[in-house]
C-alpha cells in the first residue's frame, strides 16, 4: 500500500542562486506515491551559474539502509554533514534508495540530468531523526548558461527497492537523448579475457590455445587486454596513444584475429580511451590539448573538446575494426575525462565545446555511429563505475570493476549494475583463482556471478581436471538457465548484508542462489520448476515451504555436475533441510499439469 501522507515531505525548495538567475519549482504527481519535481533556472544572458540546491526532508521511519550505485560494501546511513554521492555521465548515476530492513523502498529518488556533475544527498539530521535530502547543481565548473531544466523523481511507494530502481532505469531510458544502445546476442555469451591470466605478456600462440580451450568450455569471445600495443610491461600508460601493434609480440594482428575467428570465437581489443603517454608519437602532437597530465606517471588525458582529438580517436577504432576484423572494443578509463578540481572551463582556442561532458557525449556518439556503420553488431564494453544511463547510449556491455579473486565483491558489483541496467549485458569482472583452490571453493567464483555474463581469465591448461569439469558444468548450467538468470524478474535480497540471497524467476522457472546460511522461503506455483544453488562452502540449505510439495522429481548435483541423488520429493509445509552439497545444486521439476 502507498506510504501514508504524513510521511511525505511538506515542500521541495530550491535554494542558492542569486545575481542574474531566476528559478522556479513545479511539482506534479502523475500517480499516487510518485512526485515529479520540475526545476527551471534562467538568466537574461548566458552566465556561469552559482550553486543551487533542491532540498527536502523525510522522516527516518522504518529505514535501515541506503542504496546508491557506488555503494559497494557500504550500505549505511550517512550523517548530513558528509559530502553526498557524486555522479556525472561517466561516473555512477544520480539515484538513491532508502530501504527498510525487509527490503522495501521507503523513498527512492532520481534526477533526470545524468550528463552533468550532480551531488545527491540523503544525510541523517541528528536533532530530528530526519533525512535532509538534496540535489546540488553547478558545484563543479560549469559553462555559461541562460536556461537549465531538469526533473527530480521521488517515489514514496511501499514496493521492493529493486522494483523502484527498475522503474528509475525505465524512466531514464524514456527521456530524450537517453535511448539505450541495442545489445547484440554475442554480448550475452560467456567470454575469455587475457587480463588476469596474461596481463601485458601477450603473444598470439598462447592466446589462441586458451581460446581453443575456452571455446570447448562454452566461451564465444576473447577480450585481448592491455599489452598488445607496447613492449613495456610496467603496467602503466606512458606508451599508450599511438595504438600500433607491437610486432615483437604480435607480428601479424590480422592473421591472429583470423585464426581466432576460425576457432568460432569473436575478438575484442582493449584501448585506454583518454590516455596519451609521453613516450608515444602522439604526445608531441597533442601535448597542448590535454585536460590534465599525470607527470609522475608519464601520461596525459586528452581534451575531447578539440575536434581533432575526437577525429583521431574515432579514426583509430575505425581503422582497427576495418583492418583487423575486430568484433568489439573494451574502451577503458572513460571516467578520466574530467576537469581537475579548481580548473575553469576554457573557451575557444580550437575547442568546439565548452562543456567536457557534452564533448564526451559527442565523442562516444560519433564512435558508435562510425563503428555500427561497419558492423551493426559491434560490442562495446565499459567498466564500473561508468555504467550509468548516459553510458547505456554507447556501451552494450557493462563490467564490474576489478576485484580479482574476490567472489563476494564480484557478486555485489554485478548485482548493483544489474539493478539499473535493463537489457544492457552486465558482465562479471574476470574470474580467476589458484589451481590449488579446493574445487568447491573455486566454483564459488562462478556461482557468485550467475546473474551476470561470466568472463574467465585463468590459464585453462594449468587447471586440474576437476576444476575444468567444474567450469564446464557451471558454464553449461548458466547457458541452460540464461534466459531466467538475465531476463527474469530479479530479486536481490538484503543489500545491507551484500545480497546473501538472490532469486530470479519467470513463469516456468524459479532460481534461488543462497550465499549465506539463511532460510529460503518458497511459495512455488505448480507449473514452476525450482532450482536451488548452494553458494556456500557448507553442506545443506534450509527452506521454508508455504505449501506442501506433493510429489516432484528431484535431482541433486555437486559442484562438478555429478548426480549425488535422484528421487521423488514430497515435503509438507514448513521448514526443511535439503542436503545440497557445497557449491552444489538441486533441481526440482515442475509439478504435474493434469491435477
Amino acid at each position: 500500500m502507498p506510504i501514508s501522507n504524513h510521511l511525505r515531505p511538506d515542500a521541495y525548495q530550491l535554494t542558492g542562486g542569486g545575481g542574474n538567475f531566476q528559478a522556479t519549482v513545479n511539482v506534479e504527481s502523475p500517480e499516487d506515491g510518485v512526485d515529479l519535481v520540475h526545476i527551471r533556472v534562467t538568466a537574461s544572458e548566458p552566465e556561469t551559474p552559482p550553486v543551487f540546491q533542491l532540498i527536502w526532508k523525510h522522516p527516518i521511519a522504518d529505514i535501515h539502509g541506503v542504496w546508491h550505485p557506488n555503494g559497494y560494501r557500504n550500505r549505511g546511513l550517512a550523517p548530513d554533514w558528509t559530502g553526498g554521492y557524486k555522479s556525472n555521465s561517466t561516473n555512477s548515476a544520480p539515484v538513491v534508495s532508502l530501504f527498510s530492513g525487509n527490503g522495501r523502498s521507503r523513498m527512492t529518488f532520481a534526477f533526470s540530468d545524468t550528463l552533468n556533475p550532480i551531488v545527491c544527498k540523503a544525510g541523517v539530521h541528528e536533532e530530528s531523526a530526519e533525512f535532509h535530502c538534496a540535489i546540488r547543481l553547478f558545484q563543479e565548473p560549469t559553462p555559461p548558461i541562460d536556461c537549465y531544466e531538469a526533473t527530480l523523481r521521488v517515489d514514496y511507494r511501499d514496493l521492493p527497492y529493486y522494483d523502484c530502481l527498475s522503474e528509475v532505469q525505465q524512466w531514464w531510458s524514456g527521456l530524450p537523448g537517453l535511448l539505450p544502445s541495442p545489445v547484440p546476442q554475442s554480448a550475452y555469451e560467456p567470454m575469455y579475457s587475457t587480463w588476469y591470466s596474461f596481463h601485458q605478456d601477450v603473444e598470439p600462440e598462447s592466446i589462441e590455445e586458451q581460446c581453443r580451450l575456452a571455446k570447448d568450455l562454452g566461451c564465444e569471445t576473447v577480450i585481448v587486454d592491455d599489452g598488445w600495443q607496447t613492449a613495456n610491461n610496467a603496467r602503466g600508460y606512458a606508451y599508450c596513444g599511438d595504438w600500433e601493434v607491437n610486432a615483437d609480440k604480435i607480428p601479424d594482428m590480422k592473421a591472429h584475429v583470423d585464426r581466432v575467428h576460425r576457432l568460432g570465437m569473436k575478438y575484442m581489443l582493449w584501448y585506454s580511451v583518454p590516455y596519451v603517454g609521453m613516450h608515444s608519437k602522439a604526445w608531441e602532437r597533442f601535448r597542448d590539448k590535454m585536460l590534465y597530465t599525470v607527470e609522475s606517471r608519464g601520461w596525459g588525458v586528452v581534451d575531447p573538446r578539440f575536434p581533432e582529438i575526437r577525429r583521431y580517436l574515432i579514426g583509430i577504432y575505425e581503422q582497427a575494426m576495418r583492418e583487423w576484423g575486430l568484433d568489439g572494443f573494451k574502451l577503458d578509463f572513460v571516467d578520466s575525462f574530467n576537469l581537475p578540481e579548481g580548473k575553469q572551463c576554457e573557451v575557444g582556442g580550437g575547442r568546439d565545446f565548452v562543456s567536457v561532458p557534452e564533448a564526451v557525449d559527442r565523442l562516444m556518439s560519433d564512435v558508435m555511429e562510425r563503428l555500427r556503420a561497419i558492423n551493426p553488431e559491434v560490442m562495446i564494453e565499459f567498466r564500473q563505475s561508468y555504467v550509468g544511463p548516459y553510458m547505456r547510449k554507447y556501451g552494450n556491455m557493462f563490467r564490474a570493476a576489478d576485484c580479482p579473486n574476490d567472489s563476494l565483491e564480484n557478486r555485489v558489483r554485478t548485482l548493483d549494475i544489474r539493478l539499473l541496467s535493463g537489457n544492457t549485458a552486465v558482465h562479471a569482472d574476470m574470474l580467476m583463482w589458484h589451481p590449488e583452490d579446493p574445487v568447491e571453493s573455486a566454483a564459488l567464483q562462478l556461482i557468485n556471478v550467475l546473474f551476470a555474463v561470466p568472463q574467465i581469465s585463468v590459464k585453462l591448461d594449468r587447471l586440474p581436471a576437476d576444476h575444468v569439469k567444474m567450469v564446464a558444468y557451471w558454464l553449461a548450467f548458466w547457458r541452460e538457465y540464461r534466459s531466467v538468470l538475465l531476463n527474469g524478474r530479479l530479486e536481490p535480497y538484503h543489500p545491507e548484508l551484500l545480497y546473501p540471497l538472490v532469486v530470479a524467476s519467470d513463469a516456468n522457472k524459479r532460481i534461488a542462489v543462497v550465499y549465506h546460511r539463511t532460510v529460503l522461503t518458497i511459495d512455488l506455483e505448480e507449473s514452476q520448476a525450482m532450482i536451488i544453488v548452494n553458494g556456500t562452502r557448507s553442506g545443506g540449505v534450509y527452506i521454508e515451504l508455504m505449501t506442501e510439495i506433493e510429489s516432484r522429481t528431484m535431482e541433486i548435483k555437486d559442484c562438478m555436475g555429478n548426480v549425488v541423488e535422484s528421487s521423488e520429493l514430497r515435503l509438507s509445509a514448513g521448514i526443511h533441510a535439503l542436503e545440497i552439497p557445497p557449491a552444489g545444486v538441486m533441481i526440482l521439476a515442475a509439478g504435474r499439469s493434469d491435477k
